[in-house]
């Protein structure tokens, strides 16, 4: 690699904005500050809600209870 030209890596600390949450990584930046991360995140914490999912499966229920009528 030439010298001189490429940033500065810095191990940074990446703190999460909505529980608080911290861990390190690697990068070029001094901080970063994040949303939301995995520890809060509902996808990975399993507590994802499908509420229109849920609302369209009913309505189609709903419209194949009327057919069979």
């Amino acid at each position: 690699m030439k010298k001189g030209i490429h940033p500065k890596y810095h191990t940074v600390t990446v703190t999460c904005s909505t529980c608080g949450a911290t861990f390190e990584t690697g990068s070029t930046a001094k901080e970063i500050r994040v949303d939301t991360c995995s520890k809060c995140h509902p996808f990975y914490t399993g507590q994802q809600k499908f509420v229109q999912a849920a609302g369209r499966v009913e309505k189609f229920n709903k419209r194949l209870e009327k057919k069979e009528k």
